[in-house]
């Protein structure tokens, strides 16, 4: 085992010589591989220099994404919208699988079952993205169901097709799978351009209570109100 480093620049390469090894090991076994001693023995650390540069296993774990995300969220942020805002959606889609698919290890770490309620930074990142695009579809008037609902579906469609997948050895995956879910998906959230000269009530609520924090004629006390009114549109009728 190692000496505990003496730098900040020791510490660097110790973290990064932890990250590379516990890497490795969720590779090979998953998340329930990522043991303290597992990762202390790989790293050639003693299991106290992992409390100190992380905390605790829930720490790694999401130091584990943020380090195989940081490219891939990189990408995204930095490419240009595309003028449509459900194809740029469709886009992402597509993105989304093809990374899951190409790291199985930061895929499982960023959607672990029964892991904090809160998300780790990393998931939390993509939502946020996930989210901006969903309220292009809104400010454009073509989404049927309101943003929240719409991210929720489009988040666990996505995570399901991909964990649906990883199931299934490479050569025996249904590569239509995945754009018939993603199509379905669109489908059930958005509406088409060339009916929207016909946009329901719903959409037409959901489109302005997306712009609504633009309206500087109101106040916020007027906005506040407006959204629940909105809401109350954008939600399933009432058939009491």
């Amino acid at each position: 085992m190692v000496d505990e480093p003496a730098s900040g620049i020791e510490t660097e390469d110790v973290r990064a010589r932890i990250l590379e090894a516990a890497s490795r090991l969720i590779a090979t076994g998953g998340v329930a591989a990522l043991t303290t001693r597992a990762v202390a023995a790989a790293a050639s650390v003693q299991a106290p220099t992992l409390y100190r540069l992380f905390g605790d296993k829930r720490g790694l774990l999401n130091a584990l994404a943020e380090h195989g995300l940081a490219a891939f969220m990189a990408r995204k942020t930095a490419l240009p919208p595309h003028p449509d805002p459900v194809q740029d959606l469709r886009d992402a889609w597509d993105t989304y699988v093809a990374f899951g698919l190409s790291h199985p290890a930061v895929f499982a770490i960023t959607n672990e079952v029964g892991a904090p309620a809160s998300g780790s930074p990393a998931m939390l990142a993509g939502l946020a993205i996930l989210r901006e695009r969903v309220q292009r579809i809104a400010r454009a008037g073509r989404l049927r169901i309101p943003v929240g609902s719409a991210v929720a579906l489009i988040h666990a469609a996505g995570v399901g097709t991909v964990a649906t997948l990883l199931a299934v050895p490479s050569e025996e995956r249904d590569p239509r799978l995945s754009p018939l879910a993603r199509d379905a998906v669109l489908d059930a959230v958005t509406t088409d351009m060339s009916v929207r000269e016909e946009a329901s009530l719903a959409s037409l609520a959901i489109g302005l209570g997306a712009r609504l924090d633009d309206a500087e004629a109101l106040t916020p006390g007027e906005r506040l109100l407006m959204r629940e009114l909105l809401n109350r549109l954008s939600g399933p009728a009432d058939t009491g």
